[in-house]
């Protein structure tokens, strides 16, 4: 399959979005990592600062390891900042932070999309862990069937990503109104923001575009 030319026409072009995606984010964010707000606010301040206007009072802001792992967990209501987000007063740091502070405010306004997200993440680990494996053994096989039953668990990704994209989507919206209504970030230091969670936005779309073709390419297989 590797060798195979249809295979890198298919998902060639989506590989390549999916690099040029990352690259943008980590450019964008070391960009503004560098420019610092002048409000002065930490990523951890700045959360905090949204979810107290929103009213929420349970959610904790903790920091954890790693670069642009920032994240929300619903089921234990805890907001996790990257150490580079964390403690930093950058624009980049403000904006990762309010758009990880969107996703608890979804939460708490029950964002229909975060809660079909949340409901999916179960199915979507089955479809990414068994279905690229299951499409890979009808291919050995020479079993069309056995690609189709691999097609319809990596499908279950495909579902998961694309619920995903709304709900990313509207948490960095929330993030840059939010940031700019509160004074947390001038309205020149909205657009840095703004360049750092399109770019991120970006490689949520270019995950779901390598999902599709990758899908697409296993179907055209198995009529073959």
């Amino acid at each position: 399959m590797l060798f195979d030319p249809m295979y890198l026409i298919f998902v060639g072009p989506a590989m390549l979005l999916a690099l040029w995606a990352s690259f943008r984010t980590k450019q964008a964010f070391k960009k503004y990592s560098q420019v610092r707000t002048m409000r002065g606010l930490t990523g951890a301040q700045a959360a905090e600062l949204l979810l107290e206007t929103a009213g929420i009072d349970d959610v904790k802001v903790v920091p954890t390891g790693g670069v642009l792992s920032d994240h929300y967990n619903p089921v234990t209501k805890t907001l996790a900042l990257s150490e580079p987000v964390f403690a930093s007063n950058s624009v980049a740091a403000v904006g990762v932070a309010c758009h990880e502070a969107g996703h608890a405010i979804q939460h708490a306004q029950h964002y229909a999309p975060l809660w079909a997200r949340s409901a999916l993440v179960p199915t979507a680990n089955i479809g990414s862990k068994l279905g690229y494996w299951v499409m890979i053994a009808g291919l050995f096989l020479q079993s069309p069937n056995t690609i189709l039953v691999g097609a319809a668990l990596f499908a279950l990704l495909l579902v998961f990503q694309i619920v995903t994209l709304p709900v990313e989507f509207d948490a960095s919206n929330r993030a840059k109104a939010l940031a700019f209504e509160n004074g947390l970030v001038t309205a020149q230091e909205r657009e840095g923001m703004a360049s750092v969670l399109n770019a991120a936005a970006l490689t949520y779309v270019a995950a779901a575009i390598s999902t599709l073709m990758t899908l697409l390419y296993f179907l055209s297989r198995a009529r073959r």
